[in-house]
């Protein structure tokens, strides 16, 4: 008995098996659920820690320039202008009377002495005549009034000699005297009528002589305000009846700019353009420059401009009055130079040089101080500080400055201009 109790005392109770199996599955389910949330965790509630991004390259510096060259250059001053007649005649009616017949147009080329216009004299030819005949009977009274006065004088001279011996009264010596006296004024009347007939006749004759217009050269009509039926004066000038030109020859009046107008002066090269003929240029020389400002110019605060003369032939007709110009005055020419964009020159320090920067064998932008000698509107002369073949920077954006060679540890060298000699 005892031994069958010892050994029950050693062995489960009954049932205890069962009941741990029934605690483990959940416990191990428990765990797994507990390992995978804290998986989850791990995975998706830390925060991530970005890994460090490979620097990109620096993008390469766009280094714009131009190259120093050899050529010719022409300082010029520009103007605007307009072509006007050069040689012309206004002519008037040389009569008074009515324009009976007009014999040209508007662009008809005329021959020198060509009639152009015919006047009717308002002065008849009875009116002449009559002036003649009066004339006439001037001539003969004037010739009796004379006689007169030649014996009055006698008379006179003879009371005189007699007055002297006594041997007249005081009454003939007086009366004598007023007879000469009145012949003479008598004769000086008809004297001055004559003279005044003889205007009035001569003015008539010319009259009739005169009643034609005609072409004092040859040339063409550019101007026409004759019409018939109309009445005109004698040496009308305004308006007039016919302007006749020469258009073999124009005139280019340009308006230059007080600043430029010290470098012109007579025989000036000059040349133009006008629109009507796109590419092609005229020349010449300046013929004048007038002294006083142009019309509507240096008033109220506006730019003053002085009017500036030379001609051109046009032999073709090509170019009409009025026609607008673009003209280029050369004021200084360098030949075979060492030449320059424009662009690539700011603003001059106080010596007048300018400073450039120079690109090196190794494409280092070196800074290098330049005088510069006549310029136009897109070249310049360089006198001293370049040779032809350099290149000169024109754009360096400052936001690339820290990527150039000059940043990377190269200074820009700067160049003095002490001792500059033209190339």
């Amino acid at each position: 008995m005892e031994a069958e109790q010892i050994k029950v005392a050693h062995a489960p109770a009954p049932g205890a098996p069962h009941r741990y199996r029934q605690y483990l599955a959940p416990a191990f389910a428990l765990s797994v659920a507990l390992a995978l949330v804290a998986g989850l965790y791990l995975r998706n509630g830390r925060p991530r820690v970005p890994v460090a991004a490979a620097p990109a390259p620096p993008p390469p510096v766009k280094i714009k320039t131009v190259e120093v060259q050899r050529g010719d250059i022409e300082q010029t001053v520009l103007a605007s202008g307009k072509l006007q007649l050069f040689r012309y005649a206004d002519l008037g009616a040389p009569i008074s009377g009515e324009i009976s017949d007009v014999f040209v147009a508007v662009g008809d080329g005329v021959k020198a002495g060509k009639l152009l216009i015919k006047i009717a004299p308002n002065v008849s030819v009875a009116r002449l005549e009559g002036n003649q005949a009066q004339l006439a009977g001037l001539r003969a009274g004037l010739a009796e009034q004379q006689a007169q006065l030649d014996f009055a004088q006698l008379q006179f001279k003879r009371q005189t000699q007699l007055k002297t011996d006594h041997a007249t009264s005081d009454e003939s010596f007086e009366s004598s005297r007023a007879a000469m006296t009145a012949a003479t004024a008598r004769v000086e009347a008809i004297k001055a009528h004559i003279l005044e007939t003889e205007s009035a006749t001569r003015d008539d004759d010319e009259a009739h002589k005169h009643t034609e217009v005609t072409a004092p050269f040859s040339g063409t009509v550019v101007a026409l305000t004759a019409r018939p039926g109309q009445a005109v004066t004698a040496h009308q000038q305004a308006p007039a009846l016919v302007r006749i030109a020469d258009l073999s020859k124009l005139t280019v009046q340009a308006r230059v700019a007080e600043i430029d107008v010290p470098h012109l002066h007579k025989g000036t090269s000059a040349s133009f353009t006008t629109p009507g003929y796109p590419g092609k240029h005229w020349s010449g020389k300046v013929r004048q420059i007038v002294p006083v400002p142009a019309d509507g110019s240096g008033e109220q605060g506006r730019d003053t401009f002085y009017n500036v003369l030379f001609e051109v032939g046009n032999a073709n007709l090509r170019l009409m009055s009025g026609m607008s110009t673009q003209v280029s005055f050369a004021i200084a020419h360098a030949h075979d130079a060492i030449i320059l964009p424009v662009t690539a020159l700011g603003k001059p320090d106080s010596d007048g040089l300018y400073s450039l920067k120079i690109l090196d064998a190794n494409r280092h932008p070196q800074l290098r101080r330049v005088r510069i000698g006549i310029r136009n509107q897109h070249q310049a002369q360089v006198l001293a500080g370049l040779t032809p073949g350099e290149q000169v920077v024109i754009d360096m954006p400052a936001a690339s400055a820290s990527n150039t060679p000059a940043a990377a540890g190269h200074r820009i060298a700067v160049h003095p201009v002490t001792h500059l000699t033209p190339h």
